[in-house]
């Protein structure tokens, strides 16, 4: 690929354009040459941009190849076209992933390029392509094995131990074994199943699902680096408070490093529930994801300033926003500080009306931030992050160990666990339907779990034996018709026998549903008569009330869980339950909203889950909230 640019940087390429220049090319998997006057230069190298001696109005031509050429040419035309002095906002609103303020030099993390190789071998080197193979995947096994070994943070160790089993899965390895005995050279079976698997990851109708697409990506990468022993570049080379700015940062990048001596993270991709974003939040570190319309500036940033609550990021802020965000971070110490003041109080409204405030999690690396945030337990947690990072169902024990291990967490406190929430809206290889022309009304949920008992039952029986380990709750998502509780209450018992005979020990719990349907609002009166308790999801009661996919941004002015038709429906969930004695608790995003805890409260709910950064906050709003 090659270009002609008028290069209108004021000066021409002298140092500090060149330094701009260099930063931003690093950020592409590809090699960009400049071609000027008979000389040619990376824009990777300083010195060759220097030795150049392009003047303003000098026409160039680069040239290109790699990866990332096409975006990365885009970016460096606009950087010569002079786009880097045109007026742009200070800020931009991205994804808020970790709460906290900071303010600190910009470290540009970028792995390795892979070296191109042929894509095929001769039939004489396939044994030895394979063998190549097999030992690049017991070294990265090994190194991300190491890399948990020596993480002193609990919940980064699991994840590092989630991701070894991902590296070295018999699926994965299998394919590209596979394609290397059909004459595939290593490095491209290694690059091409990861994309594809990574596609197919990133497609799926769930933010927890669809986040394990950079895992792919990143096991991919960093095991084609192995097959050219390259050393992939690790965090621990970013100096004490900096600011990482990354295209994406998987947990593999992040290796055994102490995130707590880090400044903050910036990312132009990613998800609050990537792994990145767990461990962020577990250490306290402010993030933001989702960074993309500001990729040019920060790719040339020398200081960036980043608000994680809000989602706010400022490359090269001047001296009057380094102040604004010193007063704010003052401030913010004063409020955390009050704030300390509610982690262990268990809230009462002035009219003295108790209310649990307790965590959503998806994984067991979340435990920690929870706990430490003064949660009464756990009223969310969704089990299919453990499916999919296990690429497939997890052993009945396995399932055993992660329940027990959140029961002996909070021994005080309820903790609800979700059943399986999967389905052609979010599928899980191996377990779910071929596509299905309208997902989100299809075999999901519950539906799914009844459809397939033999993935349903090895989740019930490790629920049942780790009940006695706590105050276990289980409850049933996308529930629409009576005759799936009783449904599932059969299988149970069911599990119940078996596990008797067997001499296992076992226990009971409560059973519940998740409200997240029309139909379940309005035979309320008679799911209640049956079921536990009530908690309402309001992420997808929203969606399915107000018929507007809440992942699309066209109808996202539809999609308000303060609607009057969303608040109605919890008004009559809540009548229908304190009818039939059963208590009623919401677990969507909803329940952090400091507009609508005093609704829900006055509407008869007792129980909000949200993330561990807002519990402090609303145990707060509650005690405050005169008249209830």
């Amino acid at each position: 690929m090659q270009r002609n640019i008028n290069v209108r940087v004021k000066g021409g390429l002298h140092a500090r354009p060149i330094a701009e220049l260099v930063r931003l090319s690093r950020a592409f998997r590809a090699d960009i040459e400049i071609l000027h006057d008979g000389r040619v230069a990376l824009t990777r190298s300083s010195m060759k941009l220097l030795m150049l001696g392009v003047k303003e109005g000098q026409t160039v031509t680069l040239r290109g190849r790699g990866d990332d050429t096409q975006t990365a040419m885009d970016q460096i035309c606009r950087f010569l076209d002079g786009a880097q002095a045109q007026a742009t906002p200070p800020a931009k609103p991205a994804i808020a992933a970790s709460d906290g303020l900071a303010i600190g030099p910009a470290f540009h993390f970028v792995q390795p390029r892979v070296h191109p190789e042929p894509d095929y071998v001769e039939a004489c080197a396939v044994e030895s392509e394979l063998r190549r193979l097999q030992g690049a995947a017991a070294r990265l096994t090994a190194r991300i094995r190491a890399d948990a070994a020596c993480t002193a943070h609990a919940g980064t160790r699991q994840i590092l131990q989630a991701l070894s089993d991902l590296a070295e899965d018999t699926e994965w390895l299998d394919t590209l074994a596979g394609r290397v005995r059909a004459g595939m050279s290593s490095v491209a079976a290694v690059q091409q199943t990861g994309t594809e698997n990574a596609r197919q990851i990133a497609a799926l109708d769930d933010p927890y699902a669809s986040a394990r697409a950079e895992d792919m990506r990143s096991v991919a990468h960093l095991m084609a680096l192995e097959l050219q022993g390259q050393k992939p570049l690790t965090l621990n080379a970013a100096p004490d408070g900096a600011i990482i700015v990354a295209d994406e940062l998987p947990a593999l990048d992040i290796g055994n490093t102490d995130l707590a001596r880090l400044g903050g993270i910036v990312c132009m991709k990613g998800a609050v529930t990537s792994h990145a974003a767990i461990i962020a939040r577990a250490y306290g570190v402010p993030a933001v994801f989702g960074a993309e319309a500001l990729r040019d500036r920060l790719c040339a940033a020398h200081r960036i300033a980043i608000d994680g609550a809000r989602g706010l990021v400022i490359p090269d802020p001047d001296a009057a926003t380094e102040q604004q965000f010193a007063d704010a971070a003052q401030a913010a110490q004063k409020d955390a500080a009050d704030l300390l003041r509610f982690r262990d109080v268990a809230p009462q409204t002035p009219a003295g009306h108790a209310i649990t405030v307790a965590a959503n999690l998806g994984s067991v690396a979340e435990l920690d931030r929870a706990c430490a945030a003064g949660a009464m337990g756990v009223g969310l947690f969704r089990t299919e992050l453990m499916f999919i990072d296990a690429a497939g169902p997890p052993a009945e024990d396995d399932q055993y160990q992660v329940y027990s291990a959140i029961l002996a967490r909070f021994p005080e406190h309820p903790v609800i666990i979700r059943t399986l929430d999967i389905g052609a809206d979010k599928p899980l290889r191996g377990l779910t339907a071929t596509a299905e022309e309208n997902p989100a009304l299809g075999v999901r949920g519950i539906r799914l779990c009844l459809s397939r008992p033999d993935v349903f039952k090895p989740q019930l029986r490790a629920l049942l034996r780790a009940a006695p380990h706590g105050h276990l709750k289980v409850m049933l998502p996308m529930v629409s018709d009576l005759s799936e509780l009783r449904a599932t209450r059969d299988l149970i018992d069911q599990c119940r026998t078996e596990l008797t005979h067997e001499g296992t020990a076992h226990g009971t719990f409560d059973l519940g549903i998740m409200v997240e349907t029309p139909a379940a609002v309005l035979t309320a009166d008679l799911l209640a008569q049956e079921a536990a308790f009530f908690s309402i999801g309001t992420n997808d009661l929203t969606q399915y009330l107000m018929a507007a996919d809440r992942l699309n941004p066209n109808v996202a002015q539809l999609c308000r869980a303060d609607h009057p038709s969303v608040l109605a429906a919890i008004k009559a969930v809540c009548a229908a339950a304190s009818r039939h004695g059963i208590w009623v608790g919401i677990c969507g995003e909803a329940a952090a909203d400091p507009a609508l805890v005093p609704l829900f409260i006055a509407a008869g709910v007792t129980e909000l889950s949200m993330s561990p950064g807002a519990i402090a906050r609303v145990k707060r709003q509650i005690c405050g909230l005169e008249g209830l």
